[in-house]
């Protein structure tokens, strides 16, 4: 019998790319997780089942994880209050086990261990423990950070010719957001026994002021690194409306790519989907117009 198998998040934009990419790869049965199903009312035409599962609800989450063979639980964004996503994400993962789920995969953050500035680095850790406890097979998907997570900053940038940083000569390797779905995608159409964590990275590591550089490059508009500190930072975010439960996040993100806790690019993304990974500078060139016009 083809296993069934399960993406929750579903109506998000991760869970979303990644459920359209399984569909290519899984011909089984293949069920979409989410608060609201009506948000996928287009899926039941391609074959698959959309489940309410709402991480709030466990009575959701015992019939949304019935019949599942493979769950990819995707992160969710509830970071509204302290403890409420990790108090989440381990009502999904005791929930998965009980329903008899035999393998769990999970999108977690870059390097998520106790000592990380990342202010929310406890609830990815506290839910990488959770999935080991159950003792289930399972893949642990460390995802670095999007390459979209730049577009809210980069029209400020290139309208100021200023990119005010903290984070020093510390290298991220940004990754597409397509890429992270189509990995996770295929890490769960390909199943296993086994238990893994894995870094889902971009081809390249970045400094900031390798970013300037090639920001100044293909928009032509010179773009110079200011480095401030941390409390500078977040004065210079507030002063620009970012809002304030934001403000910590991005001066948590400064300090980590400072201390080096980001990890090297790998070759996770070609092992898993067989393609290469987009590069930045290939992310950066097609939304050139949309950036320039809005700086």
């Amino acid at each position: 019998m083809p296993e069934t198998l399960l993406v929750t998040g579903a109506s998000g934009q991760l869970g979303r790319l990644a459920l359209d990419h399984l569909a290519t790869l899984h011909r089984g049965p293949i069920v979409a997780g989410t608060r609201d199903p009506a948000k996928l009312a287009d899926l039941a035409a391609r074959g698959i089942e959309a489940r309410r599962l709402d991480f709030d609800d466990a009575a959701s989450l015992a019939e949304g994880f019935r019949g599942i063979d493979r769950a990819l639980i995707v992160s969710t964004d509830a970071l509204d209050r302290p403890g409420r996503r990790l108090a989440q994400h381990r009502a999904a993962v005791e929930a998965a086990a009980r329903a008899g789920v035999r393998h769990l995969l999970y999108t977690s953050m870059p390097n998520p261990e106790p000592g990380s500035p990342v202010v929310f680095a406890a609830d990815h850790h506290g839910t990488e423990e959770a999935i080991r406890a159950t003792g289930l097979p399972h893949t642990i998907l460390r995802v670095s950070w999007y390459q979209e997570n730049l577009l809210a900053s980069l029209p400020g940038i290139l309208a100021s010719g200023v990119w005010a940083s903290a984070a020093g000569e510390g290298r991220v390797a940004y990754v597409a957001r397509q890429d992270a779905a189509r990995a996770a995608a295929a890490a769960l159409a390909a199943g296993g026994e086994g238990r893994q964590t894995l870094d889902v990275t971009g081809p390249a590591g970045w400094s900031v002021a390798e970013l300037a550089a090639l920001v100044t490059r293909i928009f032509g508009r010179p773009v110079q690194v200011a480095a401030v500190e941390d409390a500078a930072l977040a004065t210079g975010l507030a002063s620009h409306g970012v809002p304030p439960f934001l403000v910590p996040v991005l001066v948590s993100f400064d300090r980590n790519t400072r201390e080096g806790r980001m990890p090297a690019p790998t070759g996770v993304v070609a092992r898993l989907t067989g393609a290469a990974p987009r590069t930045l500078e290939a992310f950066l060139e097609s939304r050139k117009g949309a950036l320039a016009a809005a700086a």
